[in-house]
C-alpha cells in the first residue's frame, strides 16, 4: 500500500474517523466521572470508617473490637444458661390456679367454703379446700399428679382443677 492511497482513504473518511474519535473521548468521559465519583464514595467510607481511631491504627481498633464481640458473646451464653434455669425453675412453679367459692349447707349464708387448685405446668400441685359450717371448719390438701388426684375429689374441687388447667 503506498502513502497516497492511506491519504485519499483517510481525506475521503475524514468525517467517520473524527466522529469516532469524539465517541471515543465522549466514552472516555463517562468512565473517568463513573471513577470519580466511585472513589469519593470510596473515601466517605474510609473517612467514616476512620472515625475515632487514634493516629489511624487501624488494626488496634479491629483487635479492640473483635475482643468485645467475644466479651459479648460469652456474656450472651451465660445468660442462655441463666434464662434456662429460669425456664426450667418456672416450669415448677405453681402458675396455674383456679379457684371455687360456695355455699357448703343450705342454712348458712355467704359463700364461705372455698377450693383453690395451684398447679405447675405439668399440672402438678395441690387442691387446698375449706368447708365452713356453724360448729367449724374444715381444711382439706389433697395432691394433684398430671392433672388428676388419687383422693376423690368434690365437685367444686374438680371445678377449681378444671379452671386452673385452662389457664395453660
Amino acid at each position: 500500500m503506498d502513502i497516497q492511497v492511506i491519504s485519499n482513504f483517510v481525506l475521503n473518511n475524514l468525517m467517520f474517523i473524527v466522529a469516532g474519535l469524539g465517541i471515543l473521548v465522549i466514552l472516555m468521559y463517562v468512565v473517568i466521572l463513573n471513577l470519580y465519583f466511585d472513589l469519593r464514595r470510596m473515601k466517605k467510607r474510609y473517612k467514616k470508617m476512620m472515625t475515632g481511631v487514634e493516629s489511624g491504627n487501624l488494626e488496634r481498633m479491629l483487635i479492640g473490637h473483635i475482643d468485645e464481640v467475644q466479651r459479648v458473646k460469652e456474656q450472651n451464653t451465660a445468660l442462655e444458661v441463666e434464662n434456662q434455669k429460669l425456664d426450667n425453675l418456672l416450669q415448677q412453679a405453681l402458675t396455674r390456679v383456679g379457684m371455687v367459692r360456695y355455699r357448703a349447707f343450705e342454712d348458712m349464708g355467704g359463700d364461705l367454703s372455698y377450693a383453690v387448685a395451684m398447679l405447675d405446668a405439668h399440672n402438678n400441685g395441690v387442691i387446698l379446700s375449706s368447708v365452713f359450717g356453724r360448729e367449724g371448719s374444715q381444711a382439706y390438701a389433697k395432691p394433684i399428679e398430671n392433672g388428676s388426684s388419687s383422693y376423690k375429689l368434690t365437685e367444686e374441687e374438680q371445678q377449681a382443677l378444671r379452671e386452673a388447667m385452662a389457664h395453660a
